[in-house]
């Protein structure tokens, strides 16, 4: 039996054509995380633990939500370090609200986005791929190239930015003496910030942030 022509150039068409699909889908995911709108009340529960937030503050955290719900797309399903416990609190309050997190996650992710609490994550991440991971994705997430030694990426200033007491705390460049800031220099601390070698997990986010070597996390009480 000889296939006609047609036939032998299906698998070609294919090669071509899932990529395509695959980097439209995930354009809509991210273009749903990022028109998405908080319900209201979420808030509530973030203000029964600090209550001394104003909306400001309150605005940054949802922002710093937003920002790892776009880590977590890019990551492509690897797991990605909760590094911040305010906005932990925030994805926790809209987790309560199940059929808005499950409306949530099936359209920006197309399944359910399984939550670790922040403090047992930080346990398991010290010098571990998934906090270094949530650090190259944040860093490619805010721009591309590499970032300033004095910068860091929202979802891991948030805690300090905010005096959150008990809070996570980092430092972009691990080398200074006297820091009370937890530093993972399995992270790849150094005065570099994110660095512009390229990972292993870039994606439709912009590529990769940077490689193992390229940025400097910390945090703890």
């Amino acid at each position: 039996m000889t296939l006609t022509p047609w036939l032998l150039a299906l698998p070609m068409v294919a090669l071509a054509v899932i990529p395509a699909w695959r980097a439209a889908r995930m354009r809509r995911r991210r273009a749903f995380i990022e028109a998405y709108r908080f319900a209201p009340h979420l808030r509530a529960q973030v203000l029964q633990t600090w209550p001394n937030l104003h909306p400001g503050a309150l605005n940054d955290v949802e922002r710093g939500l937003r920002q790892f719900f776009r880590v977590s797309l890019a990551a492509r399903g690897r797991m990605v370090a909760m590094p911040s416990k305010v906005i932990d609190e925030l994805w926790h309050a809209l987790i309560l609200d199940t059929a808005r997190y499950q409306f949530f996650c099936r359209h920006a992710f197309g399944r359910v986005l399984h939550h670790t609490p922040a403090a047992a994550m930080r346990a398991q991440a010290r010098g571990a791929e998934s906090l270094r991971r949530a650090w190259r994705l944040a860093c490619a997430d805010e721009g591309p190239g590499p970032r300033q030694a004095a910068a860091l990426p929202l979802m891991f200033e948030l805690d300090t930015t905010l005096a959150i007491p008990g809070g996570f705390r980092y430092e972009p460049d691990c080398s200074r003496p006297g820091s009370s800031a937890w530093c993972g220099n399995a992270l790849g601390c150094g005065s570099t910030g994110c660095g512009s070698s390229h990972g292993s997990d870039g994606g439709d986010a912009g590529g990769d942030g940077g490689g193992d070597g390229g940025g400097c996390g910390g945090g703890g009480d």
